[in-house]
């Protein structure tokens, strides 16, 4: 299978992947939309002549968000809607209250080393907010997803997932020694799984999910780590939000990139697969673990037992 190569790169905008795309009467998703990434991922979408709704824990940000949007687009079609992804209510009632198809959904918020933390089920914070909430935000826009034959997720995952594959058996740390490191890795390994099994489960519904390292930038991502993030990663290396941004408009409106799924994008295109952390060029390469079609079977079907407990 050949890597999908592209004409963007390192240091590629969002606005400049989305240049000349019009999606005028499509609609889009983007979570964790008041900061960061979800900010100018938002704004290349609603740039496009998409419909973008900002789903974001905070709505007072997300509303000052969409305002600083639209008066840099001029879109009008910009919703802010609350969405707390370690909530199950809140996400039931996120998708509950959808009407109509889906063409988009960027699963962008996500936390990262953060202290141990658990959700009120139980779960890790990090698998829970960066899984997990996604993973039941998909799954119940499912249907909105496949209304017209050709919806598209963006999961946004990082090279931190070459520190940990997914512990079947202790995903909550139970037994283990906490680590904020590994239950990062652990979180965004889980966010390439669920791209492999929901293209494949969903792909007669046209629905493809394709999954990304954004690169390194400084955002209220890196809020536990004194904004270092890992400490590795060299001046030369880092991106603008604006870069960042690049990978995941890609993934969502590339002609490129229509019917294909589960696959794993950095710098605006496909990155090996490597068997070693030191297999790829810094910040590249994608952990044969977390392209392992058989885990991705057994995520998932864990993910909905965890699920369904809260539900019992």
């Amino acid at each position: 299978m050949n890597l999908i190569k592209t004409s963007f790169g390192f240091s590629s905008t969002a606005a400049e992947v989305a240049a000349g795309i019009d999606l005028a009467g499509r609609r889009a998703v983007v979570t964790g939309a008041a900061s960061g990434l979800g900010v100018e991922t938002a704004r290349a979408l609603a740039a496009t002549g998409a419909e973008v709704t900002l789903a974001v824990r905070d709505t007072a940000a997300g509303e000052l968000t969409a305002k600083d949007i639209a008066a840099t687009t001029g879109s009008t079609a910009l919703r802010v809607v609350r969405l707390d992804l370690t909530d199950p209510a809140s996400v039931a009632a996120f998708t509950a209250a959808w009407d109509g198809p889906l063409h988009i959904l960027v699963n962008n918020a996500g936390v990262m080393a953060s202290p141990e933390t658990y959700t009120p089920q139980g779960w890790e914070l990090q698998f829970a907010t960066n899984h997990l909430g996604h993973f039941a935000l998909a799954a119940g826009l499912h249907d909105a997803l496949a209304a017209d034959g050709a919806g598209r997720i963006v999961v946004v995952s990082s090279s931190g997932h070459q520190l940990s594959p997914v512990v079947f058996d202790d995903v909550n740390f139970a037994f283990r020694a906490y680590d904020p490191w590994l239950a990062y890795g652990q979180s965004k390994t889980a966010n390439v799984l669920f791209a492999v099994e929901a293209s494949r489960r969903w792909a007669a519904d046209g629905i493809t999910a394709n999954a990304l390292m954004p690169g390194a930038i400084f955002t209220n991502l890196q809020r536990h780590t004194e904004g270092r993030g890992s400490g590795r990663t060299s001046p030369s290396d880092m991106k603008t939000a604006e870069q960042g941004a690049a990978t995941s408009v890609l993934l969502a409106t590339s002609p490129q990139l229509e019917g294909i799924g589960g696959r794993y994008f950095v710098d605006c295109n496909e990155t090996p697969t490597i068997d070693r952390r030191d297999g790829a060029p810094w910040l590249h390469g994608v952990a044969r673990y977390a392209l392992d079609p058989d885990g991705a079977v057994r995520l998932w079907d864990l993910s909905e037992s965890l699920l369904q407990e809260v539900r019992s």
